[in-house]
């Protein structure tokens, strides 16, 4: 009995011993031929680091002021009985705007000349008889008094009739107007904005620390959505005498142009104050960085060779770099690569060191140092 069953369980153990050697050959060729596998090469843009020279700057988002801007009010009230101008018009210094009411203040003005001219004959009349001594100095200086009087009546008349006449303080455009044709008005009422729209100011904030790196007459470059694609070029005109403690930054101010009155008071805009000190830089495409926590990293394309020393095709080096700067699509490189090294520009996060890769630029992106948005 016993001898079966032995027999059988050596007949187990051969059957197990020869699944496990065939299942470790089959191990052992799967991993020569894993060892001897070569992925196909990856098909990348290439780009070369280029030496350049930036600029120095300042960036803020300041805010457009006009160089003479007022709403203009009432002074006396009065009913309006002439609008001389249509809304938003161009206006030259001294043009009517609104006239109110004056029927009273013309005929106070009649009397007074009047009671003036006559003033001014017994004045007249009272010169020539003084030296005779036909009449007395008091009676002299009284139809004096009387005259002075007289003429200061006219002139306080004339002035309230000029209050009533609402004219241009200066040259600009008007906004929108904010009184009818017969309407009473009281003083200090709103009757239309004013601004002059030549040149235009724009106010902006920078940090207390870049004080020391700007001043009067430095040049600025202005972008704003009213006008794309354009840089409107101005000048420093004003620094505020003194810090906000609350945000510890300071107002400064710059003068621009205004082609075709484009820009309004009131406007946003972005802001680059140009320094004069120029850097040396290395830059890069930010597409080509290959950015990790531990550090980041760019793929250099290298020639690769046989044994013969002959070219057989090219692979990619994994190099660390360090970072600076960034500005529009590129970034400065510090550290790590030298000027005309040749770099993959576009889709680093699928590459791996050695790995032999195909270089085709046809869809390669057009970098810019300003990219402007399109809108679509």
């Amino acid at each position: 009995m016993k001898k079966p069953i032995i027999l059988t369980i050596l007949g187990l153990v051969i059957i197990v011993a020869a699944l496990a050697g065939t299942k470790a050959l089959q191990i052992r060729a799967m991993i020569s031929q894993g060892e001897q596998f070569t992925p196909p090469p990856e098909v990348v843009t290439s780009t070369s680091v280029q030496a350049d020279t930036w600029e120095s700057s300042l960036t803020a988002i300041g805010s457009l002021d006009a160089v003479q801007g007022v709403t203009l009010t009432a002074e006396m009230t009065g009913k309006v009985v002439h609008i001389a101008f249509e809304a938003g018009n161009r206006v030259s210094s001294g043009a009517l705007l609104v006239q109110q009411d004056i029927s009273v203040e013309q005929a106070q003005l009649r009397a007074a000349e009047a009671l003036s001219e006559l003033a001014r004959i017994n004045f007249e009349r009272a010169k020539t008889l003084l030296p005779n001594n036909a009449i007395s100095q008091s009676d002299y200086d009284s139809n004096q008094a009387q005259l002075t009087e007289a003429l200061a009546q006219v002139d306080n008349i004339r002035a309230m009739i000029a209050k009533k006449t609402i004219r241009a303080p200066f040259s600009g455009r008007l906004g929108i107007r904010q009184v009818n044709l017969g309407q009473v008005i009281n003083d200090g009422q709103a009757i239309v904005t004013l601004q002059s729209l030549g040149p235009v100011f724009v106010n902006f904030l920078l940090p207390q620390q870049e004080l020391a790196k700007i001043r009067t007459g430095l040049q600025v470059r202005v972008e704003s959505n009213a006008l794309p694609g354009q840089d409107i070029p101005g000048e420093i005109t004003a620094i505020e005498s003194e810090v906000d403690s609350a945000t510890r930054n300071i107002r400064v101010q710059a003068l621009l142009a205004n082609p075709d009155d484009q820009l309004r008071p009131g406007m946003f805009a972005d802001v680059t104050v140009v320094l004069p000190e120029v850097k040396d830089v290395l830059t890069i495409p930010a597409t080509a960085v290959l950015y990790a926590p531990y550090s980041d990293s760019v793929f250099v394309i290298e020639e690769k060779k046989d044994e013969a020393g002959a070219s057989a095709g090219k692979t990619v080096r994994q190099q660390f770099v360090s970072l600076g700067e960034k500005r529009g699509d590129f970034i400065v490189v510090t550290a790590g690569l030298a000027a005309g090294e040749t770099i993959v520009s576009t889709g680093v996060f699928k590459l791996r060191n050695g790995q032999n890769v195909i270089v085709d630029n046809k869809l390669a992106p057009e970098f810019k140092l300003a990219p402007r948005p399109t809108e679509g």
